[in-house]
């Protein structure tokens, strides 16, 4: 069976609505085509889930990359933008005396986290376990954070 990704304008939807018809063709679609895509779409399904956190005295950057060895990550910093880029490789080779099976897939991701602040890379920690790469990146001492009581007042 085959499926079109084109919208039909009239023959579905709740109220008759075109629009409404319209719209609900477009989310179908949409929802069609990324089926199946392994997480955010990278060349070689290579996935890069990110959480960005902030501390007084820091950002935390926490990158979950399976499958990928730290000699195939990396990370550096230019113009106040802190670049994760790396490459995952696999290969697979099985062998038996009716058939040989060989399967190589290989991907390449690249984040950018643009940074609040002039950071001094000296400073920067990386490190690598079990498909974690966590990133602490230090304020300076005159951005940290300061917290200060705003008063609200009872609108008159």
């Amino acid at each position: 069976m085959t499926r079109s990704f084109l919208p039909t304008l009239f023959g579905r939807g709740g109220n008759g609505d075109t629009l409404d018809t319209l719209h609900d063709e477009i989310n179908r679609v949409f929802r069609e085509f990324s089926r199946g895509w392994p997480g955010p779409a990278f060349p070689g399904g290579v996935g890069l889930s990110l959480d960005v956190a902030e501390t007084d005295k820091a950002l935390e950057i926490t990158a979950e990359i399976p499958g990928v060895d730290a000699k195939d990550i990396d990370v550096s910093i230019a113009n106040g933008i802190l670049t994760i880029k790396g490459e995952k490789r696999s290969q697979r080779d099985e062998k038996t005396k009716d058939y040989q099976l060989v399967e190589r897939s290989f991907g390449s991701f690249q984040r950018a986290v643009s940074l609040p602040f002039d950071a001094d890379p000296q400073k920067i920690e990386a490190k690598f376990d079990k498909g974690v790469l966590s990133i602490s990146v230090p304020k300076p001492p005159e951005v940290a954070a300061k917290v200060q009581k705003i008063a609200v007042k009872q609108a008159a």
